[in-house]
């Protein structure tokens, strides 16, 4: 069975090209394009219309690409979204995480990254290139944390001192070191927090903490 995988941006032909990619994919068959985010909700009326993925577009006329994810956020929360657009700065990737995508590509992406992405993001729940990462660390520098939002899941202390660091570019050894323990100890950390967030991978955890607002100041 394949994913199912619908496209957002407003240039026809950059979408269909998009779409024959995709389509040529063996994971993944494409529903339809649309030009905008307005034009996907009317679609979403109709349960068949609905998709696995959503691979969105920012700037798009009517209804651009943050309002379309917001809305997905909000209505359709099942339905992942896999960011493919020309804007690459700060503000646009926090923001997009913010409204729950679960991956984040520029438009040069070559197209084994994009099937890697697709892939990630279905088979894995996440996918965000070294540069995207990169915004979302030095992001985690200007958060301070929310307690109440940690202490709900019941991470102890240094489960919360091991997400801040995770959330920084240290190797497990070179973390293990600053936590004056041994790197076992801060694998114990790690899986333990895999499962108690039910995230597997340590991008996951650094998308984890840049929505509670832990860092490592």
């Amino acid at each position: 069975m394949k994913y199912r995988v619908v496209i957002v941006d407003d240039h026809l032909l950059i979408a269909k090209a998009i779409g024959a990619m995709v389509g040529g994919m063996n994971q993944f068959e494409v529903l339809y394009e649309a030009e905008n985010g307005s034009i996907l909700l009317n679609k979403f009326k109709t349960r068949e219309n609905i998709p696995d993925l959503v691979l969105l577009d920012i700037s798009m006329p009517i209804m651009n690409g943050f309002q379309t994810a917001q809305w997905l956020q909000e209505n359709h929360p099942n339905v992942k979204i896999l960011v493919l657009s020309m804007q690459d700065d700060e503000d646009s990737v926090i923001k997009m995480i913010r409204f729950g995508v679960k991956g984040y590509l520029h438009k040069n992406t070559p197209p084994n990254e994009l099937e890697k992405a697709l892939t990630n993001v279905m088979e894995q729940g996440i996918y965000f290139p070294n540069w995207a990462a990169s915004i979302v660390f030095q992001t985690l520098s200007n958060n301070k944390p929310r307690k109440q939002d940690v202490t709900d899941e019941k991470l102890s202390n240094r489960e919360i001192e091991f997400l801040g660091f995770a959330c920084t570019e240290l190797t497990y050894k070179e973390i293990a070191d600053q936590m004056c323990c041994s790197p076992r100890t801060v694998e114990g950390y790690r899986d333990a927090l895999f499962d108690k967030l039910n995230i597997k991978t340590r991008t996951g955890l650094a998308m984890y903490a840049v929505k509670v607002g832990i860092a490592k100041i």
